[in-house]
């Protein structure tokens, strides 16, 4: 406890940053992986190539080299200067984003063909079956692997520490300066880890219950 309590700054600090990040990510990941999501089901077949390229250039690319990618590359474009923060954000929102748009996509696959065709028989675009038939039953199906991938992503956020991002996963580099156990610090990040995880946990439950009894 004392290692924790005489580098409380730290702790703070790091989960502080990491949950930012995480939640930054999750809202925009969750619009963006919509938007490919529907790409990649829509009647028009140039839209469809869209949401593949996107989504197998981005899942198929390891997120540290994505954010190598923003740490180091993307300062030599000649864009507004960000911070690494903010540049390891968006590296995980886009690769977030890819994952997202196939729960979405299987989420909508898995509905039946026929209220589909019912929609589009009674003369309704194919923006309104979306929006009114389709996305509100996919929403309820791919809660849990939506949560997996929230996650995931929880967990990804470590990655940025890589990159001189200050957030959980750069906690024991910051402790070890210090001279503090290595061991008992990894074990006190763990914990908290598991802590976030079980409430992203009682999250998707509270859901799955709520539109159960809907």
């Amino acid at each position: 406890m004392q290692v924790l309590t005489d580098n409380l700054d730290l702790f703070v600090l790091g989960f502080t940053n990491t949950g930012i990040m995480f939640v930054i990510s999750a809202v925009f990941a969750l619009l963006l992986g919509s938007v490919i999501g529907i790409l990649r089901i829509s009647p028009s077949a140039p839209m469809r190539a869209v949401g593949t390229v996107y989504v197998n250039t981005l899942r198929n690319t390891p997120l540290a080299l994505l954010m190598m990618f923003f740490a180091l590359g993307y300062p030599k474009l000649g864009l507004p200067a960000l911070d690494y923060f903010t540049l390891a954000t968006v590296a995980l929102v886009l690769y977030t984003a890819s994952y997202v748009a196939e729960v979405f996509r299987s989420g909508v696959n898995s509905i039946d063909k026929g209220q589909t065709e019912a929609a589009r028989a009674i003369g309704l675009s194919f923006g309104q079956v979306m929006w009114v038939v389709l996305l509100p039953q996919a929403f309820r199906n791919v809660v849990p692997p939506l949560m997996s991938v929230f996650i995931a992503a929880l967990k990804n956020t470590t990655v940025a520490s890589g990159f001189s991002v200050m957030q959980a996963g750069a906690i024991s580099a910051n402790m070890s300066e210090r001279g503090e156990n290595l061991l008992v610090t990894l074990l006190w990040v763990a914990l908290f880890f598991f802590i976030l995880v079980m409430g992203l946990a009682a999250l998707q439950r509270k859901f799955e219950r709520k539109w159960a009894q809907s």
